[in-house]
């Protein structure tokens, strides 16, 4: 999300309501149309006081738009996580158990459909993806797996607790949490209930993504919120976080007329996948590999206080057309405007100068490694 809250272009009428909307009402949210749910955009005291709390101390967020599936397989003796290799670059046959891993789903062109995530558990992959995709997702491994695999959408509400308080305040709730580290999940117990809780999220931030019952989301939210540490965090300061941590959103930074190396996403591709060369748009991909890319995903760092936002034209010092931007805005944390974009190649190196046209004026920037501020994940 960058900038101002995007809608997301499969918005529809009568939008959907998350497990939480009555909590977002009665906290003085402000909802706006989001991937086809009404979702809180921010709070009573704005986004830049819920993403200070968050950096400070922790953060809720109601990410239950979001589309969550197991794959299991039809047959015993099955590898679900080799057939899951047939749909995405990533290495899911070396995932050992509660292990998560960031993916992409890719298409014939070397594009990216979605990114994802995927947790092993034993002979099951729990799948995580984005809300405006879901349902083209969805039908997309379902079909691709027809016969081999089965594919169970799970109607659960989805929470992340994101902050440096975040691991200390869920451990009071559901003991052993804090036992996980990033890109680890585990089920666990809540009140009787199963929840799955994963230590990942969106911010940059060390957290959580509890996956629970949808009946028990409110409970669980408030029971959280009773804790003066914690204040519910709306879209908006959600996607400065994010913006802040170097973090893709879909559609926007990365979609299907982008490949992985494009988009500076070639970690997600082990060796091993690299070699076999044996997922959607393979043969593309492997050719960036070689021989480069046109245009490459980089961070912006404007001067000055003006921030450039999504489509902002960059140019070169001479005035030519090199690229645009696909998020942009002010950083909290660093006082001062960021950004994302894609350059031609030959202007992608670190600190490279560049200009930014803003209302029609070039603003001086330089290329930048991200993340705009560091990760604070904690690892094992």
């Amino acid at each position: 999300m960058s900038g101002a809250i995007p809608s997301s272009p499969k918005d529809e009428v009568p939008l959907a309501r998350t497990p939480l909307f009555g909590l977002h009402t009665s906290s003085g949210a402000r909802m706006v149309p989001f991937a086809g749910y009404e979702m809180p955009v921010q709070y009573a005291e704005g986004v830049l006081h819920e993403h200070n709390h968050t950096r400070a101390s922790a953060g809720l967020f109601d990410v239950s738009h979001m589309g969550q599936a197991r794959l299991v397989p039809e047959a015993e003796g099955t590898d679900v996580a080799a057939l899951m290799e047939q749909l995405v670059p990533g290495g899911i046959t070396t995932l050992s158990e509660g292990r998560i891993r960031y993916t992409l789903l890719t298409n014939a062109a070397g594009g990216i459909r979605d990114d994802l995530m995927v947790t092993r558990f034993d002979n099951t992959l729990w799948l995580v993806v984005n809300a405006a995709c879901k349902h083209e997702d969805f039908d997309h491994i379902a079909r691709t797996l027809a016969g081999v695999a089965r594919l169970e959408i799970e109607a659960r509400a989805l929470l992340a607790l994101q902050g440096p308080q975040a691991a200390t305040i869920l451990q009071t709730e559901i003991a052993g949490v804090d036992e996980l580290s990033f890109m680890q999940a585990r089920w666990c117990r809540w009140h009787d209930h199963d929840v799955l809780v994963s230590r990942c999220g969106y911010t940059g931030e060390d957290g959580f993504e509890i996956s629970l019952p949808p009946e028990v989301a409110a409970g669980f939210a408030e029971t959280l919120l009773a804790d003066t540490r914690v204040a519910l965090i709306g879209l908006g300061a959600r996607d400065s976080l994010r913006l802040e941590a170097g973090l893709c959103l879909y559609g926007h930074d990365i979609d299907e007329t982008t490949s992985p190396i494009e988009a500076d996403l070639l970690w997600t591709i082990p060796k091993r996948r690299r070699e076999s060369a044996d997922y959607p748009g393979a043969d593309v991909v492997s050719t960036h590999l070689a021989s480069g890319t046109k245009r490459q995903r980089v961070g912006l760092l404007p001067e000055g206080r003006a921030p450039a936002r999504e489509g902002a034209q960059i140019c070169a010092m001479d005035g030519t057309a090199i690229g645009a931007v696909t998020s942009g805005g002010f950083s909290p944390t660093l006082e001062r405007p960021v950004a994302m974009g894609y350059v031609d190649a030959d202007h992608a190196n670190t600190d490279t100068r560049v200009q930014l046209i803003v209302r029609g004026k070039p603003l001086p920037a330089r290329v930048v490694a991200m993340p705009f501020v560091p990760h604070r994940y904690k690892r094992a």
